[in-house]
């Protein structure tokens, strides 16, 4: 019998699993999507067995993860409800969805953990926020849950009502980044640059950058100054973004996607 169950193989959960089998064995875990197709592919990729129904699925496990978008996520319930016994966990990447909400559809258990991962699990380095009601969860528990999450990135717990604010600043700003790349790599290839080398620089530059915030624990604005020559051609084009509102273009970014989560909530 497997251990840990899928609901639904899109990019995130195909991405969670592959970062779970470094570490578990392909036979504790199994999954089921509704595009037969999709689960013969991921059967083949990984070899883990897929189940005959989502009320299968979560008959068989003690961990479910349900990996599907929020709008599905009132009919995924009725359907694994009828499978879930005393005692199992429920974990949701379910953009908007509360745990008082799935504790409603779900009306089996109160042992939900509500999580916010980000497509950069893919490659391995997501990062995750997550919250559930610790005194509810054994320290094994908690342990195969941090597990779970760090298999493919870095996990931090957070409360709830701060769920939303982490959508912001990582589960949604990998698309952020990706415009500011190809962006940077249009302004290189305008100059001549071949497009296949800006495209290279441009991501190297951001990878190396993040990781300067990450290993050096200096503050951003310090970092910047670090590359800001005083009357500079850096510091130029800092002035330039600062004209053209960049900061607050970003802000806003984190605005619109904060309001659309909890317009979800009312859906």
């Amino acid at each position: 019998m497997a251990e840990i169950g899928f609901i639904g193989m899109g990019n995130m959960g195909y991405a969670i699993l592959k970062g779970m089998l470094k570490w578990c064995p392909k036979e504790e875990i199994t999954f089921y999507d509704a595009d037969s197709e999709r689960s013969r592919k991921v059967e083949a990729e990984t070899g883990v067995r897929a189940a005959e129904n989502e009320k299968s699925c979560a008959e068989q496990v003690r961990y479910l993860i349900l990996a599907v978008k929020p709008q599905y996520i009132k009919s995924v319930a009725d359907n694994v409800r009828q499978g879930l016994k005393d005692g199992q966990i429920v974990i949701s990447i379910a953009a908007g969805i509360d745990r008082d909400y799935l504790k409603a559809v779900l009306n089996k258990t109160e042992r939900i953990v509500r999580a916010m991962p980000n497509t950069p699990a893919l490659v391995g380095e997501g990062m995750t926020g997550i919250c559930y009601d610790e005194a509810l969860f054994t320290d094994e528990e908690k342990e195969k849950i941090r597990q779970i999450f760090c298999s493919f990135g870095k996990m931090k717990i957070v409360e709830e009502r701060l769920i939303d604010a982490v959508s912001c600043v990582s589960g949604c700003s990998p698309a952020y980044v990706y415009i500011f790349i190809e962006a940077l790599a249009d302004g290189a290839v305008k100059y001549g640059l071949p497009r296949k080398d800006a495209y290279e620089m441009a991501a190297q530059a951001v990878l190396g950058s993040a990781k300067m915030v990450l290993e050096t624990g200096k503050h951003p604005g310090e970092l910047k100054d670090m590359v800001c020559s005083p009357g500079g051609t850096t510091i130029e084009g800092v002035s330039a973004l600062e004209e053209s509102g960049f900061r607050s273009a970003v802000i806003k970014a984190c605005d619109a996607s904060y309001w659309k989560n909890e317009k979800l909530k009312g859906e």
